[in-house]
């Protein structure tokens, strides 16, 4: 008998003990971090690179040409058109004089905190594939998140919460759905707790349903010791299978979420001014800005890792990014709903004193074209797009990489997401090298065989 299994046999405390040791068996650093936490937000459809932060006069100048690059373009749907600028403007922001768009001007009041990145590249212009490949470094499906690879590596922070945290889009899911998050071939309990924020009931079958009267204090004794019975038996001959120490974990962890959870997900107490920094006053800005706030009451109370979304992959009219007929309709409704709840979350953070010591970490799948597609959208751009980053030990006010004069594609210091998983884990105090995991017979690591530290990003 492992002592797994004895710690589980013993019953009682036993599987609290198990849990403990769990996570003892992470959490091991490989240098001083910089950052204890991460928060991505994810703008699921492709938000454009050239209408938001990475500005180019010559799409002004040429507006309404031909456009020709001086090469063959071949585009995802369509033909290129002529050239097309943004249709907000831009302003300069901050003591780094960061042009941001006049869509974003929150976001804007933010740039000296924030670092751009603005030649990344994806390996597909297909969204299901790049958006893997942002989630997992793969564009395949089956492999581990960022965040259960955080969670794998670090462990817990704290015991009544989960370590690994999805704040869904209330209209739907992303391409892909919960692949995007989930633990791949890590451990199973290092898969992702969905909260749906502001909704009735935020985790589902967390509590038992109000029409199941004849579940009571005993009878739930009965069945945990009922159960108990059946996960010793199954775990003696199922030596090493992760899913039991899943559900083991899950059980106990939704024990103390029955207490933990209604606490951190009641925004209630917060003050009149806080909810109505995060936009909560207002139909535009309300459900981020629900879902901002609750990601930093997570953070706060040590949940290692919060994604964000912000489209759903719903089909008609859009609710994403995907902004192939209309950029100025869609992205204008998804831009001022995303604006004032992000530079929210950096400020209320630095407030705080989180920010120093918490990664925000702002993606897209990949971006979208300078010509345009019809008369009003964009197609898809995998060759040069943006992200940024701030606060967790990352230069703020600063940029990165360069794409050309079309912000078409990235010609200085391209960056795959290897790089910029493999700054995020440094910066957490790990070696994107060291963090392995073998999978059929393969030491496999989020970064897969590439990646480098940006060090220029680093403060």
């Amino acid at each position: 008998m492992n002592r797994r299994q004895f710690l589980w046999s013993s019953g009682g405390l036993g599987g609290i003990a198990l849990s403990h040791l769990m996570a003892q068996e992470t959490g091991k650093l490989h240098h001083a971090p910089k950052a204890k936490r991460v928060v991505q937000l994810f703008m699921s459809g492709a938000a454009s690179q050239c209408d938001l932060f990475d500005y180019k006069p010559l799409l002004d100048k040429k507006a309404g040409e031909p456009w020709d690059p001086g090469e063959k373009v071949e585009l995802f749907q369509s033909k290129p058109g002529v050239v097309m600028n943004a249709p907000w403007g831009w302003q300069q922001f901050g003591q780094s004089g960061k042009h941001v768009s006049k869509l974003l001007p929150h976001l804007g009041s933010c740039v000296d905190d924030m670092a751009f990145v603005h030649s990344m590249l994806a390996k597909s212009n297909v969204h299901g594939p790049a958006t893997f490949m942002q989630n997992t470094g793969f564009v395949l499906p089956g492999f581990p998140s960022m965040g259960a690879w955080i969670s794998y590596a670090l462990g817990s922070a704290n015991e009544n919460l989960p370590t690994l945290v999805v704040l869904p889009d209330p209209r739907g899911y992303p391409p892909n759905g919960p692949g995007n998050w989930s633990a791949g071939f890590l451990p199973a309990a290092h898969q992702a707790t969905m909260i749906r924020a502001g909704t009735p009931n935020p985790i589902y079958d967390l509590f038992p349903p109000e029409k199941a009267k004849f579940i009571t204090k005993e009878s739930e004794k009965d069945s945990l010791r009922a159960l108990e019975a059946m996960n010793r038996e199954h775990l003696a001959t199922h030596e090493g299978d992760s899913r039991l120490e899943a559900r083991i974990a899950s059980y106990e962890m939704a024990a103390r979420l029955q207490l933990s959870a209604p606490e951190v997900l009641d925004i209630s107490g917060e003050s009149e001014a806080t909810k109505k920094l995060y936009g909560l006053d207002n139909p535009l800005t309300e459900d981020m800005g629900r879902r901002c706030l609750t990601a930093r009451r997570l953070l706060e109370r040590g949940v290692r890792f919060v994604q964000v979304w912000s489209g759903a992959d719903n089909g008609f009219p859009r609710r994403n990014w995907d902004s192939h007929e209309n950029l100025e309709k869609d992205h204008g409704e998804l831009g001022t709903g995303l604006d004032k709840p992000a530079a929210a979350l950096i400020k209320d953070l630095k407030s705080r004193g989180l920010l120093e010591d918490t990664i925000v970490y702002w993606t897209t799948e990949f971006g979208r074209m300078p010509c345009s597609q019809g008369s009003k959208g964009r197609d898809h751009n995998p060759f040069g797009f943006t992200s940024w980053l701030a606060g967790g030990g990352v230069k703020g006010g600063t940029s990165y990489g360069t794409t050309d004069e079309w912000s078409y594609k990235a010609v200085e210091n391209p960056v795959y997401c290897y790089e910029v998983h493999a700054t995020l884990l440094h910066l957490l105090g790990i070696d994107h090298t060291r963090l392995t995991y073998r999978n059929n017979g393969i030491d496999r690591r989020l970064t897969d065989v590439h990646g480098r530290v940006i060090r220029e990003l680093l403060a």
